[in-house]
Parts: structure tokens; C-alpha cells; sequence
């Protein structure tokens, strides 16, 4: 027998009657006429092929069949209502899970606060952060895995949207007994002569960038390149060497008691970024953390992060 015969309205006007005792309290609860739901429960006999009541003039109650029937029927009902509800949940971006890929400090202190955040208004939505060097973060989102990423400035080319979230300084941390500390305010040319040390290829090569005009005797380059920038703020802190990172870093850099100056003339600012795919539509779960995840970037700097 083929499911397609049943329909949902049939099943539900069989279970209502079922539960009131009554076609008129049936059609009260459904909102229907007693006579539209006395033949939707017949056209579903006639389907099944037998009775599911039996009928006196006082009472209205299942038959040895229609007992048998009531349990399915009603299961059918809460699995298509639990349908109904998830449906509602995706449309109103309130479940899904979304892939989010951010370097290292970003992913271990904006996102999951904006992740907590989130999650008092939408707990059924899962959000899976993805630690991805900077370099990565325009390419995982072009082939789709993440849904979205945030990180400093990078060209994007066809099929990914950046979006600057807010600036941020690049100064240098170090150590509060190293040299350089004891001055407010530095000059590029002042830096020359100190051990730097860089967190990543993207950092090193954005030092020698930014000075790529410069004669070389005054070009400033690091004499060590690590992997992740909570390296180069160790190191910092120990007074080995200094390091230059946005000013945002500051989360994790100021526990371990570095300092940040300004290094001007020029002075640098490092743009932080949301990617987001262009050639294919985000989830209504990735949708709406997105614009979530934006509002909580632009405002992430205000609380001391830069």
C-alpha cells in the first residue's frame, strides 16, 4: 500500500476524534466542520479498509482496529511536528552547525566569546572553530571548508567577500625591562639594532613589506620567524627579543605582562576581516551567525582588544 494514500489531514482528524470522543469536538479543535472531518475519517477507512470507530447515537469510540491504529498514527504525527519544528528552526536560523576558521588569537578569544554570545539566543545552533594560518583563510572559504573566517586582510579574488570589521596598529610588545619600553612612542628607526621575532610567514613578510621602499641598511627584518604568535609573545616575555603584531593581540599578550608601544613615521594599521563565500548561499544557520559574528567584531575592539 502505497504512503502517498494517507494524508496528514486524514491522520490528524482520526486521532482527534479519537481523543474528544466526538466529530463536533474534533472539528472544534482542528477548526473544521464536523462534516469535513467525518469525511476525511472516512476517506481513510476506505483506504485502510476498515473501521476505525464504532458509532451509537450517545458515543463515538475506536474499534479493535482503530485501537490497534491509534499508537502508529500518532507517532506519525509527532515525527512530522518534530519535521515541522526543525524546518521552522532552519528558516528562523535557530539550529545548524557552522564551520568558522580563524589564526590563532582570533580563534581562541573573539570568536568563541561571540560564539557564547550567540548561543543565549540560538542554543541549537553548533558553531566548530577551525585554528587556520592566515594564509589559508581566503581558500578554506572558497572550497567550502568553513562556512566563514576572520582574519587580517587578505586579497580574496572571485568567490569570497571580505568585510573590514574594524583596524587595528601594528605595534611592537615587549618586555617591560627591554629598551624599547622605555619610550612612549617609537620610530621604525629606532627599532634597528634589537633582536625582533616574527610569528608567520604573513607577519614577516608584512614587516619587510611595509618598509620595501627603505634603503636597505635601515630595512627592519626579524632575526627569527615561529610558527604562532603566543611563541613570539614567550619569547618576548622573557626579554629575548621583541615582537610586532596588531594591537589586538593584546589579549593574550598583556597577561603575560608585555608591553605595546607605537612605532610611527609611518605608523601601520593591520585591517581584520570577515570572509564570506559569493559563489554559493550560506545556511540560515551560517546566515545568521555571520551578521551575529560582524556586530560582535566591529564592537570586539571596543572592550580593550586593541
Amino acid at each position: 500500500m502505497a504512503l502517498t494514500r494517507y494524508t496528514l489531514r486524514q491522520l490528524e482528524a482520526f486521532v482527534a476524534v479519537a481523543e474528544q470522543h466526538s466529530f463536533s469536538g474534533a472539528a472544534q479543535s482542528l477548526g473544521l466542520s464536523a462534516q469535513a472531518v467525518s469525511q476525511l475519517v472516512a476517506e481513510l477507512e476506505t483506504v485502510l479498509d476498515f473501521r476505525l470507530f464504532d458509532r451509537t447515537t450517545r458515543r463515538v469510540s475506536l474499534s479493535s482496529a482503530g485501537q490497534d491504529f491509534l499508537g502508529p498514527a500518532e507517532t506519525v504525527l509527532r515525527h512530522v511536528q518534530a519535521v515541522d519544528r526543525a524546518a521552522s528552526d532552519v528558516r528562523n536560523r535557530a539550529a545548524g552547525i557552522v564551520r568558522v576558521g580563524a589564526p590563532l588569537v582570533l580563534a581562541g578569544t573573539a570568536v568563541p566569546a561571540a560564539i557564547r554570545a550567540y548561543q543565549a539566543l540560538r542554543p541549537r545552533v553548533v558553531v566548530r572553530v577551525k585554528d587556520l594560518p592566515v594564509d589559508q583563510l581566503v581558500d578554506a572559504v572558497q572550497v567550502g571548508d568553513v562556512d566563514l573566517a576572520v582574519g587580517p586582510d587578505r586579497p580574496t579574488g572571485e568567490g569570497v567577500r571580505c568585510d573590514v570589521m574594524f583596524d587595528s596598529r601594528w605595534v611592537l610588545w615587549c618586555a617591560p625591562a627591554h629598551p624599547l619600553a622605555r619610550r612612549r612612542r617609537l620610530r621604525w628607526a629606532d627599532l634597528r639594532g634589537h633582536a625582533l621575532v616574527a610569528a608567520g610567514r604573513d607577519h614577516e613578510r608584512s614587516v619587510s613589506q611595509m618598509h620595501v621602499n627603505a634603503p636597505e641598511g635601515e630595512r627592519i627584518e626579524p632575526v627569527d620567524v615561529v610558527d604562532n604568535i603566543s611563541t613570539a609573545l614567550g619569547i618576548a616575555a622573557q626579554g629575548l627579543a621583541a615582537t610586532l603584531a596588531p594591537a589586538y593581540v593584546g589579549v593574550i599578550a598583556k597577561p603575560l605582562g608585555l608591553e605595546m608601544r607605537r612605532v610611527v613615521e609611518p605608523e601601520i594599521v593591520r585591517k581584520v576581516c570577515l570572509y564570506q563565500p559569493t559563489a554559493r548561499k550560506l545556511s540560515p544557520a551560517a546566515e545568521g551567525f555571520a551578521q551575529h559574528l560582524a556586530q560582535w567584531l566591529r564592537n570586539w575592539p571596543k572592550q580593550g582588544a586593541r
